[in-house]
């Protein structure tokens, strides 16, 4: 019974991190934004399991992807720990080395050029979304513990 009551918490939040980029409320969203829905549940693939993951629930290439093939998918990621999160100790070493001063905060421009020109680059419609979520409203700053409230997810979820 715990294990019905466990998926159904996960079918849960993956609904709701799916329904967020649901902007037709028609139970599909572009393909493109299949990366960002899985990193918000706190998973982080590699660009070719990212790119394979697409492929298994993108119907005819049609660049949506439907609630009903997303869903049993992530659900079975989760349960199988693929894609693992990302520890807190190796989230807080990499703000550290962009907050070379030790202040605690980045500045968004900051962290947008450097996410959009090193590694496996932004897009400026990610950057867009990921420094809404990010960025503390009133000073205009990314905070470390904000970040890494962000990107943890429970290890049971």
């Amino acid at each position: 019974m715990a294990e019905k009551a466990h998926i159904a918490e996960l079918e849960k939040k993956i609904r709701a991190a799916f329904e967020a980029f649901d902007y037709q409320s028609n139970g599909t969203v572009d393909v493109r934004e299949i990366g960002t829905i899985i990193y918000s549940l706190g998973r982080f693939p590699t660009q070719a399991d990212l790119h394979n993951f697409i492929a298994e629930v993108e119907e005819d290439q049609t660049g949506y992807i439907h609630l009903d093939r997303f869903l049993p998918a992530m659900t079975r990621i989760l349960v199988e720990h693929k894609f693992p999160p990302i520890s807190e100790d190796v989230l807080l070493q990499a703000f550290e080395v962009l907050d070379e001063e030790k202040k605690g905060f980045l500045d968004p421009d900051d962290l947008s050029q450097y996410l959009m020109e090193e590694g496996e680059v932004f897009t400026q419609e990610e950057m867009d979304e990921m420094l809404t979520a990010l960025t503390d409203h009133e000073t205009n700053l990314i905070y470390s513990k904000d970040l890494l409230n962000h990107l943890i997810m429970d290890p049971e979820v």
